[in-house]
């Protein structure tokens, strides 16, 4: 898929875990497979570790970058202000990568401008799908990619079958790499597979061109995320959380959607602590508490909220209410996966209490109203 990683012996600066696939795995069998050099990264993209993953790569300089959304997240306004960590991390650059969720073209474009400050040129950017039962690689785009969201095509070995699913198409994928089931659940091994042995992977997917399957697949969100308002109107929770974290840019970190069987979208949104402590002016002795309430933060997130308000139409698409959260997501309480990825539904389910206060006929001063 990647012909150049046979080229030379790729390094890497890998902080994912060994315990999941995606490092134990893909990162973990790519280095053997070429006889690469793996530094393993005791940072993680967390408040209280991604200090740790910049000071690893201030030190070495990877040919091929893995990482996950919010770890760019992260990572990005260290990058954007830190003119030796840039240089140390672009310097053998050959490859940007991400996956386990979906990347927003905000990110994207701020990744392609630190490259050009760096280099003067993009150093390229892809990215692939699966997940655990698909070991982990079922797409990869082997292509060059011009902006976020395209998952590429099925790898060797691997067939893809779409199926309409509400408004959406619905990925189901077969091949070597899938397991074969799940151990000692029988029951549960017979849901997630159908009547041709295509593994029911829960996400949503959709051509690039209709015409010409070969440009790829734009990932289009996990299917149980997605909810009805009041209304009936199907809010796409994966489309609508991308959107708004590039409009929030780069006050949001990440964020959740709220308003299943209510009458509007409001959100539960995590702040970028860099970019906010560079907004406010503000050093690490700020309590969280006050950063996420400073005039400057709050004020550019309603300003980037309210712009992209002016481009929707519809009570779907609409942002009515946001709060800035001050705990991060706990992995302890599955509110954020080992790779990063944001669980949806325990994290509303153990924030119920402050869903209740965002959609309060009074709010606190914490609510912002768009």
């Amino acid at each position: 898929v990647w012909p150049f990683i046979e080229q030379a012996p790729p390094v890497l600066v890998d902080w994912l875990p060994w315990n999941h696939t995606f490092g134990g795995n893909h990162n973990f069998n790519l280095i053997l497979r070429n006889g690469g050099t793996m530094y393993i990264d005791a940072g993680k993209p967390l408040p209280g570790l991604i200090e740790q993953s910049v000071a690893n790569l201030r030190e070495i300089s990877p040919t091929v970058y893995f990482n996950v959304p919010v770890g760019y997240s992260m990572l990005l306004p260290l990058l954007e202000k830190d003119e030796l960590l840039r240089a140390s991390f672009f310097r053998n650059l050959k490859l940007i990568f991400y996956a386990a969720a979906a990347l927003s073209q905000d990110l994207w474009q701020r990744l392609e401008h630190v490259s050009l400050l760096a280099r003067g040129e993009k150093v390229p950017m892809t990215s692939s799908w699966g997940s655990t039962e698909t070991a982990p690689l079922a797409t990869s785009a082997h292509f060059p990619l011009r902006q976020a969201g395209n998952i590429g095509i099925p790898v060797p070995g691997v067939s893809l079958k779409m199926l309409p699913s509400g408004d959406k198409m619905e990925l189901r994928v077969k091949g070597s790499n899938v397991t074969p089931g799940y151990y000692r659940q029988p029951e549960l091994t017979e849901q997630m597979f159908d009547e041709q042995g295509y593994y029911r992977i829960g996400d949503a997917g959709r051509l690039v061109d209709a015409n010409d399957p070969a440009k790829g697949i734009l990932f289009d969100g996990r299917l149980a995320e997605d909810f009805k308002l009041s209304s009936g109107s199907w809010v796409a929770v994966g489309a609508l959380r991308i959107a708004v974290i590039a409009a929030a840019s780069p006050v949001m970190q990440d964020a959740v959607v709220t308003g299943a069987n209510r009458d509007w979208i409001g959100l539960l949104a995590w702040p970028n602590l860099a970019a906010c402590r560079n907004l406010a002016g503000a050093t690490d002795e700020l309590p969280l508490q006050e950063l996420v309430a400073d005039e400057a933060v709050t004020t550019q997130l309603v300003a980037g909220l309210q712009a992209y308000n002016a481009n929707q139409r519809g009570s779907s698409t609409r942002v009515h209410r946001v709060m800035l959260m001050s705990e991060s997501p706990q992995i302890d309480a599955n509110e954020v996966t080992d790779k990063g990825y944001i669980n949806q539904r325990a994290v509303l389910e153990r924030r119920a209490t402050l869903v209740e206060r965002l959609y309060a006929t009074k709010p606190g001063e914490e609510v912002l109203i768009l």
